[in-house]
């Protein structure tokens, strides 16, 4: 029993030995396993929240005769079972995000999810393994050993995979940006080019005031607008080509 000027985290109704009381801050602390007189106190975390540092300490005493406390038999005291079963659904709710992701941002947002997941799961498998250890006949613990150890290498195998996707689609949006450059660069040579051929013509004409006689001037007068529609139709057209010429693919 705890010392009345101990505070502890534990339940008052836990009849567990003095030295859990002693070991406990006033926070729950890293997942681990304390050992004492036959008992076992497993401390662990409940799945980690977005955007938030904080973890939700959760206790499970294996008294001397082997009995668990929460025994997990009903919703209001869930035991050691219904944490795992969390943390599954945990894995697929963001194995489900994983398979919809498409972006850089929704596979970024993802991995804030999947890091402390991926720690809280490792350290979870630890500390019952340790536990594990402790009980060594206790073929329960065995079962949620195994399933914690099945959790983190979920957890990291869906990280890794969105690791990959993450970088997969920086270096593609990367490649195209660069290949938008390199056509952006081509075009601007190609239309220096055409100013470079066409500039001299246009200033000397408009120095010089170049107004030739073209014989059209009778049909002109006569048709009119239709020859200045013809006219600025080829214009269109030219300059149509000419938008191609420049953009073409190399």
């Amino acid at each position: 029993m705890a010392h009345p000027s101990v505070r502890s985290l534990l339940p008052l109704s836990w009849q567990v030995p003095d030295e859990f009381h002693r070991r406990l801050g006033d926070q729950p602390g890293r997942q681990r396993t304390m050992k004492a007189d036959g008992h076992l106190l497993v401390i662990l975390h409940a799945p980690p929240k977005p955007d938030s540092s904080e973890r939700e300490g959760r206790f499970f005493w294996r008294d001397a005769n082997g009995q668990w406390t929460p025994p997990g038999t009903a919703p209001s005291q869930p035991g050691l079972g219904q944490l795992l079963a969390e943390y599954e659904k945990m894995i697929d709710r963001l194995q489900d995000a994983e398979d919809k992701a498409k972006t850089a941002r929704e596979y970024f947002e993802l991995l804030n999810q999947l890091n402390p997941l991926v720690r809280s799961t490792r350290n979870l498998h630890e500390a019952l393994q340790d536990a594990r250890e402790g009980a060594p006949e206790d073929r329960q613990l065995l079962l949620w050993r195994d399933r914690a150890y099945a959790l983190a290498r979920s957890a990291e195998l869906l990280h890794n995979d969105s690791k990959n996707a993450l970088d997969f689609a920086v270096a593609q949006r990367a490649e195209e940006e660069a290949e938008s450059s390199r056509r952006a660069a081509t075009a601007a040579y190609r239309l220096n080019t055409l100013v470079a051929c066409f500039f001299p013509v246009a200033t000397l004409a408009a120095i010089f005031g170049v107004n030739l006689h073209h014989g059209m001037e009778t049909w002109d007068e006569q048709y009119a607008p239709l020859p200045m529609v013809a006219i600025l139709g080829g214009g269109f057209l030219i300059g149509i080509l000419l938008m191609l010429f420049i953009n073409r693919k190399s």
